[in-house]
């Protein structure tokens, strides 16, 4: 998959030139879209994620810990750091991602916001380490918080939760969502790998939706090749 990363387009824009390129051998090895941080519930500190991300070749990646940021914060400067000593040498393109607890058909779904202006008002709710209540709490809203802030919403993971794939993605379309997380690991293969049946399952409804994909391994251990 050839695209170019130029920075020469805004965040949002290049990161929609990337979905509309993902398939099922994106992830791990070219992309990541999902992975976690000793900053929420995951085992890696940021200075081994990256030092894996740039040791497996990444293209572009984004750290997705749970209502915060500071992983985000920390691998921006981390990459500085180390572009700063190493001049020449290629690097991935971190967007900036965040997973958002979210009401939609009266149960909880995690929304993955990427390409979002970190200190944009609209999202300062969802960056407070915890998940929100209320109005702040629904899905339409959470959607709309991360399009004010300049970014792309994205269902994750749709065959984990208590309502069928069927309905949460037709619902999370009509609210505004962006895209699904196309490919994913539901059984925490070794190495990873996405689950066939669901990962076409999904691909058919994104296409009927007009929806764009994205493949992540959703890292919670020590190891960007896998789930767990």
């Amino acid at each position: 998959m050839a695209v170019n990363l130029a920075r020469t387009t805004t965040s949002a824009e290049l990161l929609k030139q990337v979905f509309r390129n993902i398939d099922a051998h994106s992830c791990p090895k070219l992309f990541n879209f999902h992975m976690h941080t000793v900053f929420s519930d995951g085992k890696l500190q940021l200075s081994a994620l990256m030092e894996q991300a740039i040791a497996i070749g990444l293209k572009g990646l984004a750290i997705t810990d749970h209502h915060g940021i500071l992983g985000y914060q920390a691998a921006l400067a981390w990459l500085e750091d180390w572009k700063w000593s190493n001049p020449g040498a290629t690097t991935p393109y971190l967007w900036s991602g965040v997973e958002i607890n979210a009401n939609l058909l009266d149960i909880e779904v995690h929304i993955l916001a990427y390409a979002f202006a970190p200190d944009h008002p609209s999202m300062k709710p969802y960056l407070q380490r915890r998940p929100t209540t209320g109005q702040e709490y629904q899905a339409s809203n959470v959607i709309a918080a991360i399009h004010d802030a300049g970014g792309l919403a994205v269902l994750a993971h749709p065959a984990r939760y208590k309502r069928s794939l069927f309905d949460l993605i037709p619902a999370a379309s009509q609210k505004g969502i962006d895209g699904v997380e196309t490919f994913y690991a539901y059984n925490n293969p070794n190495p990873w790998k996405p689950s066939v049946l669901e990962s076409e399952q999904v691909q058919k409804l994104a296409d009927e939706y007009f929806l764009l994909n994205t493949c992540g391994t959703d890292t919670h251990g020590l190891s960007l090749l896998q789930r767990l």
